[in-house]
């Protein structure tokens, strides 16, 4: 018998600093000669101390999550991913590989009551491959289940014949894998509680916004569909490395669909500014931006949903 889940916090308005290897890349090379083996870390802590006073919800990795949740907003609910790295995947398969530091039965124990899972999944891709992955979500949701844990996963979609994800190939077939991904995980067979999912429209080429190859009715009801896939689970829109101000458009645009998103998980649109001030200014720079425009694009978010 699996033990009561709390009940998913709407809304979500969520700050996510669960990146990795890449994120820790990005950091060093802004540092320069003043790089130290500490800077991911005490850069993920100034983002948590500097946010989560305002974030209803804040996402951090398993490799730091257990040093900086101490320092989250006791107002802030904690959100740990349950990855070994964003940016490491096995094989060609895509299958996020699962941290060997970490397991769902400890998530409680360090006062955790969210999970949140990411996989890169093609709904028309390898029968095969994505039996592997519905398994594994299978997996990890009963293990949620199991120990009162709430489950959000976030299904990032891909195609294997258009791999080029910025082009106007892929934008064309995105709103339909956004939405046939967000069907199949809304099947109560995963236990997901809550969907973190891609905005479907590609701004690039939205009139209005880019190109225009689309037109902006296009692109609501491309919102509409995706998000009516989804049934009765929460949906929270995730930033996917865009700038700040698609982001935030996104979100606008969302709204004017009428769709009831349940907040947003924004990472980089919001601090990745941030990485430059650290490195030109040090941790005070870093502070700074913070506590100053850092909070500023997080109320800008949650105006605009």
């Amino acid at each position: 018998m699996g033990q009561k889940k709390p009940e998913p916090q709407m809304p979500m308005y969520g700050v996510a600093v669960d990146q990795g290897s890449g994120l820790g890349a990005a950091i060093a090379e802004a540092r320069g000669s003043e790089a130290r083996e500490t800077d991911l870390f005490d850069f993920k802590k100034a983002v948590v101390e500097c946010l989560s006073r305002d974030a209803s919800v804040l996402l951090v990795d398993a490799e730091y999550g257990r040093e900086l949740l101490p320092h989250f907003n006791p107002a802030c609910e904690k959100l740990l991913a349950y990855e070994a790295d964003v940016y490491r995947i096995a094989t060609s398969e895509r299958i996020t590989v699962l941290p060997d530091n970490l397991s769902v039965a400890d998530y409680a124990g360090l006062g955790v009551r969210r999970l949140k899972f990411f996989l890169y999944y093609a709904p028309r891709g390898s029968a095969e491959t994505n039996e592997k992955k519905h398994g594994l979500v299978r997996d990890i949701g009963r293990q949620c289940a199991d120990h009162g844990i709430e489950f959000l996963f976030e299904p990032i979609v891909y195609d294997e014949t258009v791999t080029d994800s910025t082009s106007l190939e892929f934008a064309r077939l995105k709103p339909d894998l956004v939405r046939e991904a967000t069907a199949i995980y809304a099947d109560p067979d995963f236990a997901v509680d809550v969907l973190k999912v891609e905005i479907p429209v590609n701004l690039a080429f939205v009139e209005g916004f880019g190109s225009g190859e689309f037109d902006r009715g296009w692109a609501l009801d491309c919102f509409r569909q995706a998000a009516a896939a989804a049934g009765p689970i929460p949906l929270v829109y995730l930033s996917a490395g865009v700038s700040f101000d698609w982001f935030e458009q996104s979100l606008r645009l969302a709204r004017e669909a009428g769709v009831n998103a349940a907040g947003f998980m924004c990472g980089r649109a919001i601090w990745s500014d941030a990485v430059a001030e650290f490195g030109h200014g040090g941790h005070a720079r870093l502070t700074e931006w913070l506590t100053g425009e850092g909070r500023r694009r997080l109320e800008r978010l949650k105006a605009a949903l």
